[in-house]
């Protein structure tokens, strides 16, 4: 599968059925999940700390530190779709509707090529 074939509700229940084999639903409440999604959001800002050129490196470059980003990544993304999982959020709704209040908020007109 790749990110055009694969759905969230595929990936939501491969970590379910992941969780579930070693009991870890126990553990796996709201507080322990958004804390790791804190902290391997920190470990994947690790490989950007005190790059040259405006704060970011090139990962593609280094194989090695292009995996360490790839795996931090999926950590974080494990995490949040547990996240979803244990509050039974529907990850394309909220994607979906906070994206409306983002076009709303951040009209293009207005802030094309523009942060503030």
């Amino acid at each position: 599968m790749t990110d055009e074939t694969a759905t969230i509700a595929d990936l939501k229940r491969l970590i379910q059925e992941f969780v579930n084999e070693r009991d870890w639903s126990q553990f796996h409440t709201p507080k322990n999940l958004s804390m790791s999604i804190a902290i391997e959001a920190a470990e994947l800002m690790e490989h950007f700390q005190w790059t040259e050129g405006g704060g970011s490196s090139r990962p593609t470059d280094d194989p090695v530190v292009m995996q360490e980003v790839r795996e931090e990544l999926a950590d974080i993304l494990c995490y949040a779709l547990s996240f979803a999982n244990a509050l039974g959020i529907d990850v394309n709704d909220a994607v979906r509707e906070k994206m409306v209040k983002n076009a709303a908020k951040y009209p293009s007109e207005r802030y094309r090529g523009r942060f503030r």
